[in-house]
């Protein structure tokens, strides 16, 4: 059968990326069973004849209308696939759907008929809003990092920016490439819109946000950026309790060498 993706190198790239991604992800033992999600918003990348594909699925709803999202496309991973499975196949484990006119149901139109991902209405509120404020961003990633995780057990860390500070503090890099740092969400039930609308609210200020004894949702320009802030992320979090299984509390840098890295790299302070 005919692929979407079959002469269109510039949609495919970015449905490669994916698979890639997907494929760290396993690797790294964030993405168990069927864990995390990925959407990517494929709009700019769409022509006329996949404009006039006709639908392979039913008229689903989305559950919440998004007024930004009329006529978009999106590559959606699919529920109860698994990651590896999707770094492998990823147009067997993951579709392309349009959202239809009224902003509030869809339709799959590629490859196959797989479901996206339960945590869709999630991803897609937070895509209404980056068109909303004029975002370049159009990619999502829902994954379990197991020790940003790991940390999100522990009260003193869940407060305000203190696990931001504390992992900019552990290597100078992350501040350099995770410059707007990590918000932290009380834990809410999966998939709920009362979760969706607060990561919405966190990803004004962050571009990544903490879904505490949960995981994480990140965005980004594609998805290897989105992946790459989690993973500087994370190697924070695997240095402090490196340092710490010495016996010792980490000294991490002080806020001068915080302040002087800052300045160097033109960063916010």
């Amino acid at each position: 059968m005919k692929s979407i993706l079959d002469g269109r190198p510039a949609l495919k790239k970015e449905i490669d990326k994916v698979a890639e991604v997907a494929g760290y992800l396993w690797q790294k033992g964030w993405a168990e069973r069927n864990g995390g999600n990925i959407t990517i918003n494929i709009t700019e990348l769409v022509d006329d004849e996949i404009r006039q594909m006709p639908a392979i699925s039913e008229v689903k709803q989305i559950g919440v209308t998004l007024p930004h999202l009329k006529g978009t496309y999106f590559f959606c991973k699919g529920t109860n696939r698994r990651m590896r499975d999707l770094a492998r196949w990823p147009m067997e484990n993951g579709s392309v759907i349009r959202i239809l006119d009224d902003c509030a149901s869809y339709v799959i139109i590629a490859d196959n008929v797989v479901n996206p991902t339960s945590e869709l209405p999630s991803h897609l509120m937070v895509h209404d809003h980056l068109i909303e404020k004029g975002s370049p961003y159009r990619a999502s990633l829902h994954t379990h990092p197991i020790e940003l995780v790991a940390m999100t057990h522990i009260r003193k860390f869940l407060g305000k920016d203190v696990l931001t500070k504390l992992l900019w503090s552990m290597i100078p890099e992350t501040k350099a490439f995770c410059p707007r740092g990590l918000g932290i969400i009380p834990y809410q039930l999966p998939s709920s819109v009362e979760l969706a609308e607060e990561t919405v609210r966190q990803l004004d200020d962050y571009d990544v946000a903490m879904w505490e004894k949960h995981g994480v949702f990140a965005i980004d320009n594609d998805i290897m950026q989105a992946f790459d802030q989690v993973d500087v992320l994370n190697k924070s979090a695997l240095i402090y309790i490196a340092a710490k299984n010495m016996g010792e509390e980490p000294e991490g840098m002080s806020d001068e060498q915080m302040a002087e890295m800052s300045k160097a790299f033109n960063l916010p302070k």
